[in-house]
């Protein structure tokens, strides 16, 4: 599996690169924001794919997984769980988390909205057939009327390229991937933020993220029906 190695008893798990090493299954889900992260850092990473509960299970009877869930995240010789906790550590590291409490404070808070909207989308691959009309129209419905409306006065008012303090962000990381997700859906969905619509553009051609929106990149495609199934098959009761 990838050189992936679970050693026994309380013992590290194994990583001879010295790269970040990502436990998850092979497709977004909570996984996916921090791959973007560490793209946006110009970190790369490593990743083992989960395919079956067997692999689950023995991460979890091995001690790998503080609340037997992941994403797990190998990294500084820590094993780290919870999506947030993760995220914070990453922009933190790579000086993507502000430069004083108050600039942090508002990353947190523009993260916290984004995560909201980003919650839906991933829940939506899971509905089922005749709930999707009616869950797409409420992914829309916020995204246009509750949260792209924040980060498009925000933009307007301080005349800036990023969210806080004129310095690319964790936040706008997380906005940046929102805005994509959204359009996957709704593809018209910025045609009354022109402010946003500036942001992607910029965003999109910054060395880092532009590498990762190409062909070949750590990059997921949206969740299909394969992907549902393997989420479905691993974290089985």
């Amino acid at each position: 599996m990838n050189g992936f190695f679970i050693a026994l008893g309380n013992q590290e798990l194994r990583n001879m690169s010295g790269k970040p090493r990502l436990t998850y299954l092979n497709g977004r889900g909570r996984m996916e924001s921090i791959r973007w992260l560490l793209a946006a850092a110009g970190v790369q990473f490593e990743e083992v794919y989960l395919e079956t509960k067997e692999q689950y299970d023995k991460l979890i009877k091995d001690g790998s997984l503080l609340f037997q869930q992941v994403p797990l995240v190998e990294i500084d010789g820590m094993k780290m769980v919870q999506t947030r906790a993760i995220m914070s550590y990453i922009a933190g590291k790579y000086n993507l988390h502000g430069k004083d409490l108050k600039e942090r404070a508002l990353i947190d808070m523009y993260v916290e909205g984004i995560s909201d909207l980003m919650q839906m989308i991933l829940m939506f691959p899971f509905s089922p057939p005749d709930a999707k009309e009616k869950n797409l129209e409420s992914i829309k419905e916020r995204a246009t009327n509750r949260y792209f409306p924040v980060f498009e006065k925000v933009l307007k008012q301080h005349g800036q390229d990023f969210l806080v303090g004129n310095k690319f962000s964790w936040a706008d990381v997380q906005l940046m991937e929102a805005i994509l997700a959204v359009e996957e859906k709704v593809p018209a969905v910025l045609s009354g933020f022109p402010q946003l619509q500036v942001f992607k553009t910029k965003m999109s051609n910054m060395p880092t993220i532009k590498k990762f929106l190409q062909p070949g990149s750590p990059r997921k495609p949206p969740p299909d029906a394969h992907y549902v199934e393997t989420v479905l098959k691993v974290f089985k009761k």
